[in-house]
């Protein structure tokens, strides 16, 4: 485990949850990324099998916040350098928590704005409540969203929905999110998502640390590659399965497995990488 500043951390049967609540509106400056960044490299060791990540911060109105943006008001002094330095290390660390080798569920409640929408970019399944809102206002304030917008988003729900987002700045709610394919289920509160998220780790974590990692590698390396590379990224994490020893274990305690009435004997975790 790891202590963070701004974030709030905890771990618990090979599931490690995230709440987020600092600033005034969970915005990201400067110190959050630092965070983000020390939480990669904590997570890039695989010390949990699945990481849940969510809000309940309110605003004084009591409406929800999920994470309303990058913290633009820190940059009024910054030189034109600082800014752009600063954007490139939002975009790398964001790419590097897209790639963690854990299954990442994120449970937006409330609104994700900007950088918000780009950070739901990184999780492997997104839950919305009916109070989550997604917009990306960055085109309205003479930038454009740096941070996976741009380059991400069209992968996701595709590049005629990601130009309605990022030029107009149109927002849109839970229903529209999940039609378009920006979420991928719906939950009737924050307790109901959490539930649900929970769930899906729970299972995650009675799985090969080692053939949970290398699924997920193979699977983001193989998008947008050809068939005979998507078949050979394919082959090379399966036998990364067998070298590391996982595949025997598997075998092993087969019985157990699917009876569903225990956790296999898994060895640690061992890095693959396409």
């Amino acid at each position: 485990m790891i202590d963070l500043e701004t974030l709030h951390l905890g771990a618990a049967d090979g599931v490690a949850t995230l709440r987020i609540d600092h600033g005034k509106a969970n915005e990201m400056g400067r110190q959050q990324i630092g965070e983000w960044e020390r939480l990669c490299d904590w997570l890039e060791t695989a010390p949990a099998g699945a990481l849940i990540s969510y809000s309940d911060r309110l605003s004084p109105r009591g409406a929800p916040i999920f994470i309303a943006g990058a913290n633009v008001t820190e940059r009024g002094e910054w030189s034109t350098g600082e800014v752009k330095a600063h954007v490139r290390r939002q975009r790398a660390v964001l790419a590097r928590l897209r790639r963690v080798p854990v299954f990442h569920v994120g449970v937006i409640h409330g609104v994700a704005l900007g950088w918000g929408t780009e950070f739901t970019l990184t999780c492997d399944w997104r839950i919305a409540t009916p109070g989550a809102k997604f917009a990306l206002p960055e085109t309205g304030l003479g930038i454009l969203p740096g941070a996976g917008g741009a380059s991400e988003l069209a992968a996701v729900v595709g590049p005629n929905q990601a130009l309605r987002l990022g030029i107009t700045g149109e927002s849109v709610g839970a229903e529209d999110a999940a039609r378009i394919g920006l979420v991928d289920e719906l939950a009737a509160d924050l307790a109901a998502g959490l539930e649900r998220a929970r769930a899906l780790a729970a299972r995650v974590a009675l799985r090969s640390p080692t053939a949970v990692a290398a699924y997920k590698a193979a699977v983001l390396a193989a998008l947008g590659q050809g068939t005979e590379a998507r078949r050979d990224i394919e082959a090379r994490a399966y036998e990364h399965c067998i070298d590391s020893g996982e595949a025997a274990v598997g075998r092993a305690n087969f019985a157990t497995i699917t009876a569903g009435t225990g956790r296999a004997p898994w060895g640690n975790y061992t890095p693959w990488k396409p």
